[in-house]
């Protein structure tokens, strides 16, 4: 969620007009009486600064539990003593999470603006509706009332200013009532009836009130923290097991590679990510990267080279919270701007196969548990990726001809019967065939060998494929030297030029062999020709037999019998 510029810098205008004049307001309509109180203030202090280093976290929203401090503060000491208490706890706060840093500097103000309105404004509404510094509840219990008072409209003050904050700073859509505030929400109203019994407490015993109070609450907190944070954890196994089960449906090598960086980019504060493969050259090689959420990539990367080489070459996780822990081993190969890395080994059968390396802008981004959860990732993916490399092998080899690497007769004919089928539900006007045969083929065979046979079908096979294109149609091997060329949406007369043009690219283009049977050349160019046929539905077939049927007797009938070297209609045979 960025903060647009001018909103930040009227945020710190609006923080030098209202805090300072506001405080010094308060002073001198509420002036404080603190003296020979200064080692109790010191000591309230200090307890405020505790408790301020020691927020909960939920779905990335800090909840202050500063709000029965703050009460016990007013109630003892006045309103400007409170406010005081409450900018300096928004300091220690703010210094704890590390959140100052460049272009996250309004968020002191910001965060000043917001307790100075809550304190003041909880505590007007306490001194004009007649109550006073160091009420004594027991003598007039009216006192406790507008104490009570005071809590709800602190409570109410800041859930306003929050609202406004997200919804009209921060441009947030997110729903406001979600876990954070129902948690934040049962948690102040617990935390408040704590503040009464501080003050009371307080007016009983003197400072060990602190102690009696503040150790307790303090051990909550901590225990909060630590249920909050295995909850935390607990979240992202969770996601971590889903994108496990995501990643394992995938039967594409781009697609496994696409979620991974998806998911990883949602879950984690990632700036830049990057997958490298270990290719045969015993290098790593970037198959993805992404750099602030457009595609980008790294140069080839050697063993223990960069951090994504140690990674590879030490086989162990790395992760760096701020740029002077790494710059000396980045040897150029991470953006100027990253601060936070976090590497992990891609590991399948105890060999690294690859590195995942994320990085952000922000320092100290990644936590240690998260490293974990990458690392479990990583090990979903490695297990994803070779089955997916296993299913696209295993299709391909079933698909295509493993000379040419075209499309074999039997994808080719599931291809037909679908395209037939889209041709009847009228989502194609034509369908057209053109097959090939090449002329004397024999004869090549027996001059040159089988071999140099074969390698003219390689390049035979290569010019059909660059000629036709993916978009234009389907090029396959019907079997032998019988190429067919499935074209839809293409009339006759369209599919009679293309036959045209295969033809002649074939005859004016000699084919160079490599290895052919005459010993006394190394390399040698031949010339072929193919004979051609062409059939259209629905004109001239209404099933997909009949078009195969109809195209090979225009090829055997025209072309080949007319004197070869021609193309064919099925109508002119």
């Amino acid at each position: 969620m960025k903060v647009k510029p001018y909103i930040k810098n009227l945020i710190f205008l609006t923080w030098i007009l209202m805090v300072p004049a506001g405080t010094w307001f308060t002073y001198k309509t509420y002036p404080p009486n603190i003296s020979g109180h200064w080692i109790d203030i010191l000591a309230f202090l200090l307890l405020t600064c505790v408790v301020a280093t020691m927020p909960i976290v939920i779905n990335n929203m800090f909840i202050f539990l500063i709000q029965w401090v703050a009460l016990a503060t007013f109630l003892r000491f006045g309103l400007f003593v409170e406010i005081i208490f409450a900018q300096i706890a928004v300091l220690v706060l703010l210094l704890k999470l590390r959140i100052l840093r460049k272009g996250e500097l309004f968020r002191l103000p910001l965060n000043l603006i917001m307790f100075f309105l809550v304190s003041l404004t909880s505590g007007l509404v306490y001194h004009w509706l007649g109550g006073e510094t160091r009420p004594n509840f027991t003598e007039n219990s009216n006192y406790l009332y507008l104490a009570l008072l005071y809590a709800v409209v602190s409570y109410s003050m800041n859930q306003i200013i929050v609202s406004f904050n997200l919804y009209f700073i921060y441009k947030s859509k997110e729903s406001y009532f979600g876990k954070d505030f129902v948690v934040e929400t049962i948690t102040t109203f617990i935390t408040f009836p704590i503040g009464f019994v501080l003050y009371i407490l307080y007016n009983q015993v003197g400072s060990l009130a602190l102690l009696f109070v503040g150790i307790p609450f303090v051990s909550l907190s901590m225990i909060f923290r630590l249920y909050y944070s295995s909850e935390k954890i607990n979240g992202y196994l969770q996601k971590a097991a889903e994108i496990g089960h995501q990643l394992a449906e995938r039967l594409n090598v781009v697609d496994v590679v696409e979620l991974l960086i998806q998911k990883v980019s949602e879950m984690l504060p990632v700036d830049y990510a990057y997958i490298l493969e270990v290719t045969k050259n015993d290098e790593l090689q970037v198959i993805r990267g992404l750099e602030d959420g457009m595609p980008n990539s790294l140069p080839p990367v050697e063993k223990y080279e960069g951090i994504s080489g140690m990674v590879w070459g030490e086989q162990k996780t790395f992760l760096y919270t701020a740029k002077k822990e790494w710059q000396k081993y980045a040897n150029g190969h991470l953006p100027d701007d990253a601060e936070s890395i976090l590497g992990v080994p891609i590991v399948r059968s105890k060999k690294v196969i690859g590195v995942l390396l994320l990085a952000s802008k922000r320092k100290r981004a990644f936590e240690k548990f998260q490293l974990m959860i990458i690392d479990i990732l990583c090990s979903h993916f490695a297990v994803a990726i070779e089955n997916a490399k296993h299913y696209e092998m295993t299709k391909m080899q079933s698909e295509r001809c493993s000379l040419t690497k075209l499309y074999n007769y039997r994808y080719f004919e599931n291809m037909l019967t679908e395209e037939f089928e889209k041709l009847t539900r009228f989502e194609r006007r034509t369908l057209s065939l053109i097959i090939l045969d090449i002329d004397h083929f024999k004869q090549v065979n027996d001059t040159y060998g089988h071999q140099s046979g074969n390698e003219i079908l390689s390049e035979l096979a290569s010019r059909l494929t660059k000629l036709i294109g993916h978009t234009r149609g389907t090029v396959a091997r019907y079997g032998g030297e019988e190429f067919v060329v499935l074209l839809p949406d293409t009339s006759k007369a369209e599919a009679y030029q293309i036959a045209e043009q295969i033809r002649q690219m074939i005859a004016n283009w000699p084919f160079t062999l490599k290895q052919s049977m005459v010993l006394d050349k190394m390399q040698q160019k031949v010339m072929i020709t193919v004979s051609i046929g062409v059939a259209t539905a629905p004109e001239d077939a209404e099933d997909a037999l009949a078009l195969i049927r109809h195209a090979d007797r225009a090829l055997y009938v025209g072309a080949k019998r007319a004197g070869r070297n021609r193309v064919a209609e099925y109508s002119s045979c």
